[in-house]
């Protein structure tokens, strides 16, 4: 069976959660893929009157070979999609929990 590209599979993923339309038209999507630190991340910028508007979405690391969670904002979960796209849950590490948590996530420790 032949390996997973792991980068593109995350740069599909994230561009399937860039949303046209902005949060109250104010803020914008922008997306930001590192694929020589591997590191990729779903952002919204903009201003809502005189406040500022600025968070991440999803936030996806890829470490030793294994894909790290670093944050998940999406309602189906980004470790859910990548299990449907064949990933293995053992080269999924959610990151946004607890090392003393994540074994019982039923994914990787580390």
């Amino acid at each position: 069976m032949e390996r997973i590209d792991y980068r593109d599979l995350i740069e599909k993923i994230i561009n399937q959660h860039v949303n046209p339309e902005n949060l109250h038209d104010t803020a914008t999507d922008r997306v930001v893929f590192d694929r020589e630190r591997d590191s990729y991340l779903l952002l919204y910028v903009g201003w809502h009157g005189e406040e500022r508007i600025y968070g991440v979405s999803i936030h996806i690391e890829i470490q030793d070979g294994k894909i790290w969670i670093q944050q998940d904002f999406t309602e189906e979960g980004i470790a859910n999609q990548l299990v449907e796209s064949g990933v293995p849950k053992t080269d999924i590490v959610l990151g946004f929990r607890a090392p003393i948590v994540r074994q019982f996530t039923g994914f990787a420790l580390a």
